[in-house]
């Protein structure tokens, strides 16, 4: 009984040794903090459902796609085309082709804001599961056959909210408000019901779709304009004028209306201040009396800014999320080996204590990257738009030259222009490439404005603010 009493009190001193050893082995790490764990919902976004809206997408497009069709019915027997078959029904009935809307004197931002509709809905549908509305739930081995389909349907499905105006009967305004105003209203009851969904970031689909909610709110404001007018001025008098007449009319009173004054033949010297004010003044587009832009190029502009657009909202959804969810997750563990490499400034970095200190200046840092991506990305987008402002000027300069007759000043050798099928497929290129070509530089900008900034704030701006040596100036006196 002796012996077994001795073996139990010796096993039960082994027990206690052993828990001894755990609360030093908890101990043997001198870096480990006691803190109460990070919930998963502060470090990582909650799981978003697909979020099904009341009037899907394709129940959308099943609707409203035979009413465009009936719509370009109705309006092809307004439209008769004389020179095929006069004594056929007094015309054939046939709508304006597109390289005839396309030199349409008014409405120019009617026609902006179609092509801003149909462009944004084709970038939109590049990230999309189901490109064509129509068929959902396409396979991934179909899914870009959709795509090359897609870019058939949207044109024609689209195509009846230009052909209302280019009519020009109060019958195709009626029916211009009235498709503007379904599109406008479903896309924005679409957007309500489901402001969130899982596509890349949350918002992200809501704020894809501001550029058509914005057009179709155009639209939906401009055909009721256009309805009106039509009741309050003649009709006649828009059926028989000659498109573009009106507007070589005022640009030729306008040329000729400029006189030079004879009594200012002393020449004035430009000081330096009047060179850059000029010299700015050359990047911002300001209207002249008696020119104005052709329409090819206001929709080539309009399509760069909502690609600009487009790609800066992809950048912002693609970085901006992770680094704070990478801030939200943040432990002391992280903190304390980025100590220990120098990376963040610590009072005792030898013995870390409480690291509290120590882990809001690591988020305040990240914050800062956040803040300067931002600001680069907004700098970025501000300098594109006034590149594409800059070409605005130019072609009004090119196109001054040519309409005086110097076309050596534009051309390397003389042309003939005159209007023509091959026109409209070299604009189709050029916007492509202007819009290729503002995208890529976006790119390239983002990437070199990021760099700079964040070079910026952490070698001079944060130094300063917390008081510390400014590792910049380190650098140049070790060099001085």
């Amino acid at each position: 009984m002796a012996v077994n009493g001795s073996g139990g009190m010796h096993d039960a001193l082994l027990e206690t040794g052993f828990a001894g050893t755990d609360d030093l082995l908890s101990d043997w790490y001198i870096y480990e903090t006691v803190e109460p764990a990070v919930s998963q919902d502060d470090m990582f976004p909650s799981v978003i459902p697909d979020c099904d809206p009341t009037i899907s997408p394709r129940l959308y497009h099943i609707c409203m796609a035979p009413i465009s069709l009936a719509v370009l019915m109705g309006l092809s027997l307004l439209v008769k085309r004389r020179r095929l078959h006069p004594s056929c029904w007094n015309g054939v009935p046939g709508l304006l082709s597109p390289a005839n809307f396309l030199e349409e004197e008014g409405n120019r931002g009617l026609v902006a804001a179609v092509f801003g509709i149909l462009f944004s809905s084709l970038c939109v549908l590049v990230l999309d599961k189901d490109p064509l509305p129509l068929i959902s739930h396409s396979s991934q081995g179909t899914r870009e056959y959709w795509k090359i389909l897609a870019l058939l349907y949207y044109p024609a499905f689209y195509y009846p909210l230009i052909a209302c105006a280019t009519v020009r009967h109060r019958l195709s305004y009626l029916v211009g408000c009235l498709l503007s105003w379904c599109h406008c209203v479903v896309h924005i009851w679409q957007k309500v019901d489901c402001p969130q969904s899982p596509k890349i970031y949350r918002y992200y689909s809501t704020l894809s779709y501001v550029p058509i909610i914005l057009c179709l709110v155009l639209l939906s404001l401009w055909y009721p304009a256009l309805l009106i007018r039509s009741f309050t001025e003649q009709e006649e008098t828009l059926d028989k004028e000659v498109t573009g007449r009106g507007y070589y009319k005022k640009y030729l009173k306008a040329i000729l209306s400029k006189r030079r004054q004879k009594g200012s033949s002393t020449k004035i010297e430009e000081t330096l201040l009047s060179r850059v004010q000029s010299y700015l003044y050359s990047y911002i587009y300001t209207p002249e009396e008696g020119f104005r832009i052709p329409l090819k190029l206001v929709l080539s502009i309009t399509m760069a800014m909502i690609a600009v657009y487009q790609v800066a909202l992809l950048l912002l959804v693609a970085v901006i999320p992770t680094i704070q969810i990478v801030r939200a997750g943040m432990t002391k563990d992280i903190v304390v080996l980025l100590v220990q490499f120098g990376l963040v400034p610590s009072d005792s970095p030898a013995v870390p204590g409480d690291m509290e200190k120590e882990l809001n200046t690591v988020k305040y840092y990240l914050w800062s990257l956040e803040v300067c991506y931002i600001c680069s990305l907004v700098l970025c987008c501000l300098l594109t738009c006034a590149m594409l402002l800059r070409t605005l000027v130019m072609h009004r300069n090119n196109l001054k030259a040519l309409y005086q007759g110097a076309v050596l000043d534009v051309f390397y050798k003389a042309h003939i222009l005159r209007p023509s099928r091959q026109a409209v497929v070299c604009w189709m290129s050029f916007a492509a490439f202007q819009t290729a070509f503002a995208c890529l530089g976006l790119l390239i900008q983002q990437v070199i404005f990021f760099i700079c900034t964040v070079g910026f704030t952490f070698l001079l701006v944060i130094p300063l603010q917390s008081g510390m040596n400014t590792p910049l100036f380190k650098i140049l006196q070790n060099m001085w």
